[in-house]
C-alpha cells in the first residue's frame, strides 16, 4: 500500500514523520488524541480518485482534512486512517462579474477567496473568525455559518456548484454553478454539512454579491438576555442589520486581559450587544443613535459605543471576534447549541440555571449568534483536572442540557457539526428513523465505508 501511494504522489506528498501525523492528525479539537497512519497531500483530483481506488482494495480508511479549524472533531483521525489533506489544492479561477460567482479548489482559504471576490468589487459574505486559516471545501463539508448569518445565511446557501469524489472513486459534477435547475434531487445539498461522511469535496462554485454600504458597529451594555431579544426587535424595525452578536462580561473579560484590547466601557455589565448595521446616509446614523436613546429609556441598554470610522469598527469586533481563540487555552468544552430567536432567552435561562447548578466551580463563558438563535456556551477547565475527566464531567452534565434543547425543537450543534464530540448526542437533535436514513444515504455513496468512520453517527 505504501509503496502504491509513493508512487501516486512522490515520497515527498506521503507523509508518515510524527511530527506531521500529530500536525495533520487533529483539528481544534483537543479531547482526542491524534492518530493517523499516514498524510496525503495531492494535487489533482485525479489523484484523488487513485487514492479512493487503493482505499478500497486495501480497505483503508480517510479523513478528508481542510484547515482543521473544526471544533466537534470532525477532522480528527484517531485510529490509523489516512489523513486526506486538500491544502495543495487552492486554486481560484478569475472571477465571473456578469455571473457574480466564483470556482475554487476546495483547499482554497476562506480569506483569499473574499479578497479574489474583493478586487472586483464583489463579496463572499460568509465571514468567521477562522476565515484567515479554513479552506471552502471544509466549510461548505460543515455548511459553516459565522457572524452574517442573519443577513445573509449559512454557506449552503452560496453554493452553485460542487465536484465531489465519492467513496466509490466517481467524480460527481453537481448543478454545474447554476441557479435554475429544477431536475430532480439535488446532490449538491447531500455533501453541504455531511463532515466528510460521503466523500470528499474537491471543487466548488460559488456565488458573491454586493458588499454592504459603510458597516457601522454598536456595542451596547445590557442587564439581562430578555432586555438584549427587546434591543434586536428594534434594531430589526429600524436598521438594515449585518449582524448581532452577543457575549458575557466573562468572555470581555478574558478577551481584554489576554489582547491589547480596551474594553467598550468603564463600567460592567451582564452581557453586551454588538450590533453591525448598513449606515447608507446620515439619517441611518441618526436613526441608530434615536434607537440607542429609546432602548435606554426602556431600561434595556445602560450604555453604548458607535463606530466613527473603520479602525474602531475593527477594534470593536475584537471584542467579540477573539473570545474563541482567547479561551483556547483553557481547554473550553463546547456546546454550540440553537433554538428560534423567539425562543433563544428561555433556551438560555434554562440552560443557565442548569451551568449554575452542575458547574458552580467552574468559569463559564457565554457568547454566539443571538440575531440567528445561536449560542455558545463554553466550560472552562480547571487546573488541576485532566483533560480527559473534564470532558466526562461536562458530557455528564450534556444529557441534561441537550434536553432543554429538545424540549424547545433546536438543535445540539448549529453550526460546530456534530463530528466526534456529539455524535451519542444526535438523538437529541435526530430521530432514529432519520439517523437510519443516513446511514443508507452514506452506504450509497461510500459503499465500503471508507471516508470519515466513525464521524456523526456509527455504520
Amino acid at each position: 500500500m505504501a509503496a502504491a501511494l509513493s508512487a501516486i504522489l512522490g515520497r515527498e506528498r506521503f507523509l508518515t514523520d510524527s511530527q506531521s501525523l500529530q500536525h495533520y492528525g487533529r483539528d481544534w479539537t483537543r479531547f482526542a488524541a491524534p492518530a493517523p497512519s499516514g498524510v496525503l497531500l495531492p494535487n489533482t483530483i485525479s489523484e484523488i480518485q487513485a487514492i479512493v481506488g487503493l482505499a478500497r482494495q486495501h480497505g483503508i480508511k480517510l479523513v478528508p482534512s481542510g484547515g482543521r479549524t473544526g471544533l466537534s472533531g470532525g477532522a480528527m483521525a484517531t485510529n490509523g486512517e489516512l489523513v486526506l489533506s486538500m491544502e495543495r489544492m487552492r486554486k481560484i479561477s478569475p472571477v465571473d462579474r456578469a455571473g457574480r460567482s466564483v470556482t475554487c479548489e476546495a483547499g482554497a482559504i476562506t480569506a483569499q477567496i473574499k479578497r479574489a471576490a474583493a478586487t472586483e468589487g464583489l463579496m463572499y459574505p460568509v465571514d468567521f473568525a477562522s476565515s484567515g486559516s479554513s479552506q471552502i471545501g471544509g466549510n461548505i463539508a460543515t455548511n459553516a455559518g459565522g457572524i452574517q448569518v442573519i443577513r445573509y445565511g449559512m454557506t449552503r446557501d452560496w453554493v452553485t456548484g460542487l465536484k465531489v469524489v465519492t467513496g466509490t472513486g466517481e467524480l460527481l459534477k453537481l448543478n454545474h454553478g447554476l441557479i435554475k435547475n429544477n431536475t430532480g434531487l439535488d446532490f449538491r445539498h447531500l455533501f453541504i454539512g455531511s463532515e466528510g461522511i460521503l466523500g470528499v469535496i474537491v471543487e466548488a462554485t460559488l456565488a458573491l454579491t454586493d458588499p454592504p454600504t459603510n458597516p457601522r458597529v454598536m456595542v451596547l451594555g445590557v442587564q439581562s438576555m430578555p432586555a438584549i431579544m427587546q434591543v434586536l426587535a428594534k434594531c430589526q424595525a429600524r436598521l438594515s442589520v449585518l449582524a448581532f452578536e452577543f457575549f458575557s462580561d466573562l468572555a470581555l473579560e478574558k478577551v481584554t486581559a489576554a489582547h491589547s484590547v480596551q474594553p467598550p466601557f468603564q463600567a460592567r455589565f451582564p452581557y453586551y450587544a454588538l450590533v453591525e448595521f448598513e449606515s447608507i446616509s446620515t439619517a441611518a446614523e441618526t436613526q441608530a443613535l434615536e434607537l440607542v436613546e429609546a432602548c435606554m429609556a426602556a431600561g434595556w441598554v445602560e450604555d453604548a459605543v458607535l463606530s466613527q470610522n473603520e479602525s474602531q469598527r475593527r477594534s470593536l469586533w475584537r471584542l467579540r471576534e477573539d473570545i474563541s481563540e482567547t479561551i483556547a487555552q483553557w481547554t473550553p468544552y463546547k456546546n454550540d447549541i440553537s433554538t428560534t430567536v423567539e425562543q433563544a432567552p428561555e433556551l438560555l435561562s434554562s440552560v443557565d440555571a442548569l451551568v449554575a447548578q452542575q458547574y458552580a466551580d467552574l468559569e463559564v463563558v457565554w457568547y454566539g449568534h443571538i440575531g440567528d438563535g445561536n449560542l455558545h456556551l463554553n466550560i472552562l477547565k480547571p487546573d488541576g483536572i485532566s483533560v480527559g475527566a473534564f470532558q466526562e464531567r461536562c458530557k455528564a452534565v450534556s444529557t441534561h442540557l441537550f434536553t432543554a434543547v429538545q424540549n424547545l425543537g433546536g438543535s445540539i450543534s448549529a453550526e460546530h457539526g456534530v463530528g466526534l464530540l456529539k455524535k451519542e448526542f444526535l438523538r437529541f437533535s435526530r430521530t432514529e428513523a432519520e439517523i437510519e436514513l443516513m446511514r443508507g444515504i452514506k452506504a450509497q455513496f461510500d459503499p465500503d465505508g471508507i471516508f470519515n468512520p466513525g464521524k456523526v453517527f456509527d455504520a
